[in-house]
């Protein structure tokens, strides 16, 4: 029969008086407020993702994606000299849950003075993020989010219930950061701050004073950066990118198997943070994914050798640049229809065109008339713009420009006899 007396010592709430109760149900659930609408949590949708999901495989031709064309499972057996029958004795288990120690030694290899305490493997670049931003955010605490981006974690903040607030790229400066649009971000209380580098749209890559200057800021205002890194390794030239860990204390970095590798099928990504903080993002994973896919651990292993790692990179950079001298020469030749300014890394260019179309309402009548499936600029955060990917075989890169170029004659011609519908 249970104690009453030992109940009522036990439970801290049994002390409190009614005011005091409420005052205490009052302080833990007004921050989480804003996360309630019409009785469910809040969902704003994940544009890009949404359009992609629903509808690539649906259409012809795709230019949306930002990596290069995925490797076959046989191609990689060979670039890493493996035999064909490589996988048939994994056992299909449950791995284990933050990743094999092979792997997460082999990713720390990638990062100066890394151990692979510090490293927790995830479902995807996207979980990766996931994890890593619900342990950064503070109810009610803006984020500062470099624009144009990848909106995941952006999302992720206002569906939390938090305050986004933008710090743009400039473009006259090669899409490098406006650092007092990032101060003003931290005047008004922002405590982490999201950068993409290399950057998704635009392919750009921070200088090293921007690096400076952003960790500057940081340090000043006691902010935390969350570093996404997936294009690292995609530069189509020059030393790799260098990561923002190591930089400061104050950082997790995530990266994926998806771009730089071509291996999105793999499902496989990582974060890496100070070993104190590994339990509390690895513990997230209990909600979703639990365990990594012990085939993708497996074949992730082989492709992050170090000798196998350097093969997979070169491939990569070798689509990168016969493909951006395809599409460089394309939109040379649209008659000033574009201005860009070439990427440094992933398979992306995010050129402005001056056709007076909204880029989501022209996405749709290209996806419908060319079946033709773009990326629109509204979905980066900078309506005016098309992010294309030029990671695809070669012949079909050429034959979706073509479709591109007729379906700008097709708008402009239409606006240009007054009728814009």
């Amino acid at each position: 029969m249970r104690n009453e007396n030992t109940s009522n010592t036990q439970n801290p709430l049994n002390h409190l008086s009614i005011r005091h109760l409420d005052l205490f149900l009052v302080t833990i659930y007004s921050p989480f407020k804003s996360l309630i609408k019409g009785g469910t949590l809040k969902h704003n949708a994940f544009e890009l993702e949404r359009w992609q999901s629903v509808h690539e495989h649906h259409v012809e031709l795709n230019l949306t994606e930002s990596g290069v064309n995925p490797l076959l499972v046989s191609e990689l057996l060979d670039l890493a000299g493996q035999e064909q029958n490589f996988l048939n004795q994994t056992h299909l288990e449950y791995s284990p849950a933050h990743g094999s120690d092979e792997l997460r030694e082999k990713i720390a290899a990638l990062y100066p003075d890394t151990s692979e305490a510090s490293v927790v493997v995830t479902t995807g670049g996207a979980e990766a993020n996931y994890s890593a931003s619900m342990h950064l955010m503070e109810p009610g605490v803006p984020v500062a989010v470099m624009l144009p981006n990848y909106m995941q974690v952006p999302g992720i903040v206002e569906n939390f219930g938090a305050r986004t607030l933008p710090f743009y790229l400039v473009r006259k400066d090669g899409w490098q950061p406006d650092l007092n649009q990032l101060k003003d971000c931290l005047d008004k209380g922002a405590k982490l701050i999201l950068v993409t580098n290399p950057n998704n749209p635009t392919g750009s890559i921070l200088t090293e004073n921007s690096v400076s200057e952003i960790l500057n800021l940081a340090e000043q205002y006691g902010a935390w950066i969350l570093a996404d890194e997936v294009y690292r390794g995609a530069e189509l030239s020059g030393p790799e990118t260098p990561s923002f860990w190591g930089k400061t204390e104050r950082v997790i970095v995530t990266n994926s198997m998806s771009k730089a590798y071509g291996m999105p099928g793999l499902r496989l990504g990582w974060t890496l943070s100070s070993s104190e903080y590994v339990e509390s993002i690895w513990s997230r994973k209990d909600y979703t994914t639990i365990t990594p896919n012990p085939l993708s651990d497996a074949l992730a292993c082989l492709a992050l050798d170090a000798e196998t790692r350097p093969k997979v990179l070169r491939r990569t950079k070798n689509i990168l640049n016969n493909n951006f001298e395809i599409l460089r020469s394309w939109l040379d030749s649209q008659n000033d229809r574009f201005s860009y300014l070439p990427p440094g890394a992933g398979a992306m260019c995010y050129a402005r065109y001056n056709t007076p179309i909204n880029s989501i309402a022209f996405a749709e009548f290209v996806r419908t008339e060319k079946s033709l499936l773009i990326a629109p600029g509204d979905h980066f955060g900078v309506d005016g713009y098309l992010r294309l990917g030029y990671g695809i075989p070669a012949d079909r890169l050429e034959m979706a420009l073509g479709r591109l170029k007729e379906a700008f004659d097709d708008v402009d011609g239409r606006i240009q006899a007054g009728h814009p519908d």
